[in-house]
């Protein structure tokens, strides 16, 4: 196993480039502007966290503002812990991107709490995300968070409170064993949810609660098994 963890700057930053089996990683963040890099860091140009290999546990704590977490994994079971706390926090994260090690049995958890945060997260672009168990726990306003799943069997659980928050969800999927399992729940004033369900050969599957009193909102959901292509 190989880690580099150069830490340097007047904000914090974070390089780090591993490579192994078993790793256990923790990190923590306190303040603003921090970052764990990334493959669009600045500042002290420092590039990727970049983690690669099978059976590796990391968690992210971040605590405070307008702070970064930027990167790659590929790694079959895999599991992610990620806490933010402050508001204007970037959160951007690609698993297994190019289906080195296929992103099977991952286990993720995203917590955060806080407003005007921006969360990406795509689990396997190329590969099938398989046994998925994500989870994401939303509380504060005008976040954005985005996610693209391969799935195949993948469960997606989000819980969502506050306002004004937009999320864009697409679950993919080719194989006859491919079907997801969506799960929004959701409490607070305007928001807007687009949600497609991609499953060309098996059945995907959809549940969504939400309370926003007399606050517009805009609620968008397709689900497509190989039919005519449409939008909302």
């Amino acid at each position: 196993m190989l880690i580099a963890l150069p830490i340097y700057g007047a904000d914090n930053e974070i390089y780090i480039d591993q490579s192994g089996t078993g790793a256990n990683i923790d990190l923590e963040q306190l303040g603003i502007s921090n970052i764990i890099g990334g493959s669009d860091a600045s500042a002290g140009n420092m590039t990727a966290l970049d983690l690669d290999g099978n059976s590796m546990t990391l968690d992210i704590n971040m605590i405070g503002g307008t702070n970064k977490f930027l990167g790659d994994i590929w790694a079959d079971n895999f599991t992610g812990f990620y806490e933010f706390t402050g508001g204007s926090n970037t959160f951007n994260i690609q698993v297994d991107p190019s289906n080195t090690y296929g992103a099977d049995d991952s286990d993720q958890n995203v917590q955060v709490t806080g407003s005007s945060n921006t969360f990406t997260l795509n689990q396997a672009t190329t590969a099938l995300a398989d046994s998925l168990n994500l989870d994401w726990i939303i509380q504060g306003s005008n976040n954005t968070i985005t996610s693209t799943i391969n799935i195949d069997n993948a469960t997606n659980y989000m819980d969502i409170d506050g306002s004004d928050n937009t999320l864009t969800y697409v679950g993919t999927g080719v194989t006859a064993s491919a079907g997801g399992y969506f799960y929004l729940d959701h409490t607070g004033g305007s928001r807007t949810f687009n949600i497609q369900q991609l499953s060309t050969q098996d059945n995907d599957w959809l549940k969504i609660l939400s309370t926003s009193g007399t606050s517009a909102s805009t609620v968008c959901v397709i689900q497509n098994d190989q039919g005519t292509s449409t939008s909302c």
